[in-house]
């Protein structure tokens, strides 16, 4: 089932069984047993070629002269009657004029008796049957015959005669390895005929065929094995993989939606210590803060619609009281009240822009190193003299040194502009407002304090809500209660924090008459 609904698995076994093919492959064709058995064995027939030599030598007259041949001054075949030859090897003696004296086989082994002496080699032969299959279908018809080995060996008996002991290997007609060394038979120096020594057909293939055969039942074993692990680790990739994007696609297939109804749930895979974890924990994250914006922008329609309903019902009621009234000093009071509520909404509907759009603008601008005291003088330049026009001590304490941050100036400004200009509002002519700043390890603290009325306790958590405004009766529509939801949203845009608390005589009574508001600013640096 993993492998027809899988291409990852797929890829995974196909992956492992191709480079298990090519190991084995290189095993087979770089290993180096068929030369070393071939070197031995070529050794050992030269052995056993001059010691056969040796048995007939030891037998010539010393100074007759010597006719293989017509058997003068020895009979060659009761010269070798009495050597025990080993199983395998056969045995050829030529005299001068390289025709064949006699013959002497040793048990010859065949294909089949040397499997029969090493046991079976199924898989070898398999692959030897389909390859040989593939060789015929390709050959051209027609039979190949044969050269005698005794006709094959005479061009090795005149290099010996000339030259001393010769060795050289040859295919039969079976494809197999056939390995011949000839010596020459001296008689006072002088070579009266050659002894040639072959071994069986197929002796040492048949050696070299155990030896693969015993790599390819560990190269099926391991095949099984590989496909086995392969399978398990692809059941622990691709399964927790399909399990995700199945997750992730009911998004958008609205069947699935129907037939799934509620909210996307993607599988906790984050116990797990590799990428799969964290590609499920960061993917339920971004659900979960998709799904917090959802509720976010569904609780921000609601609120504006109150909010705006509220402006509307004032100048509906007005509009319609507007129509009945004949005194003129009552009307003006009117178009006060109506002058008033389009202000109000006029300025609703430009904090609520700025906020649906702030989102999006702290997403796509680029964030650019700045001094953010200089950025703090130049706003205590303009809010300070608005601050004294009306009554109010404006003390800037910013440090000489600069304090670079990250961010969007711009932004930041708005932030500090909100804060200022909140505390003027709640302040009266001979309160004060103070800003200062300090710098703590990898941070910075920016505090606006004002001597005004403070935050009622209850309140002190709610002021960054949107919409939220605690004023007086005097201030009523002068302020859409988005300023302090804007800077908080500013701020954590920032990676940074920020709260308000009352100044008090001391920490120690809280019941204590608040001195005045205070606000943090915590930035990374």
């Amino acid at each position: 089932m993993s492998l027809r609904t899988s291409p990852l698995t797929r890829k995974i076994v196909t992956f492992n069984l191709v480079a298990l093919c090519v190991l084995v492959i290189g095993i087979l064709n770089l290993n180096s047993s068929r030369d070393s058995l071939a070197l031995q064995r070529a050794a050992s027939l030269v052995s056993e070629a001059e010691l056969i030599a040796d048995v007939i030598e030891a037998q010539l007259p010393k100074e007759a002269p010597v006719n293989l041949a017509t058997g003068d001054g020895i009979n060659v075949a009761d010269a070798l009657s009495g050597l025990d030859l080993r199983n395998g090897v056969d045995v050829f003696v030529f005299d001068r004029t390289e025709m064949l004296i006699t013959t002497v086989e040793g048990q010859l082994v065949t294909r089949k008796s040397a499997n029969e002496l090493g046991g079976n080699t199924y898989l070898t032969d398999g692959l030897d049957w389909l390859w040989s299959a593939v060789v015929a279908t390709f050959s051209p018809p027609g039979e190949t015959v044969q050269t005698p080995l005794s006709e094959r060996l005479k061009s090795l008996i005149g290099r010996s005669l000339e030259d001393g002991t010769q060795i050289r290997n040859e295919l039969d007609l079976a494809g197999g390895k056939l390995f011949t060394a000839a010596t020459p038979i001296v008689q006072n120096g002088r070579a009266v005929g050659v002894v040639a020594v072959t071994t069986a057909t197929g002796e040492i293939d048949h050696l070299v065929r155990i030896e693969r055969e015993r790599v390819l039942q560990m190269f099926a074993i391991a095949i099984l094995v590989s496909v086995g692990l392969s399978l398990v680790l692809a059941s622990t990739i691709a399964t927790p993989l399909a399990e995700l994007s199945a997750a992730a696609e009911l998004g958008r297939d609205k069947k699935a939606r129907e037939m799934n109804p509620g909210r996307i749930r993607i599988p906790d895979l984050t116990a797990r210590p590799d990428e799969i974890g964290r590609l499920s924990g960061a993917l339920r994250g971004m659900i979960s803060a998709l799904y917090n914006r959802i509720d976010g922008n569904e609780q921000f329609a609601a609120d504006v619609a109150h909010e705006i309903k509220n402006p509307l019902a004032s100048l509906r009621s007005a509009v319609g009281t507007l129509r009945m009234i004949k005194r003129d000093d009552q009307r003006e009071k009117l178009l006060d009240v109506i002058d008033h509520d389009v202000r109000r909404l006029d300025r609703l509907v430009s904090d609520i822009s700025n906020a649906s759009r702030l989102d999006s603008e702290l997403v796509k601008e680029d964030e650019e190193p700045f001094d953010v005291l200089t950025t703090l003088r130049n706003l205590d330049q303009f809010l300070g003299e608005e601050a004294r026009a009306e009554g109010i001590d404006f003390i800037s304490d910013l440090p000489e040194q600069p304090v670079i941050v990250h961010g969007l100036e711009a932004r930041l400004a708005q932030l500090f502009v909100n804060l200022i200009t909140n505390a003027i509002s709640f302040c009266e002519s001979g309160d004060a407002i103070r800003v200062w700043a300090r710098k703590k390890e990898n941070r910075v603290l920016i505090v606006v304090e004002d001597t005004g009325p403070g935050i009622p306790d209850q309140a002190l958590l709610k002021i960054f809500k949107r919409f939220y405004s605690q004023r007086p009766d005097e201030h009523f529509g002068n302020n859409s209660g988005l300023g302090l939801a804007i800077s908080k949203q500013i701020i954590e845009a920032h990676g940074g924090v920020v709260w308000a608390e009352n100044i008090r005589p001391t920490e120690a009574d809280i019941t204590s008459e608040p001195l005045g508001a205070r606000f943090v600013v915590g930035l990374p640096i």
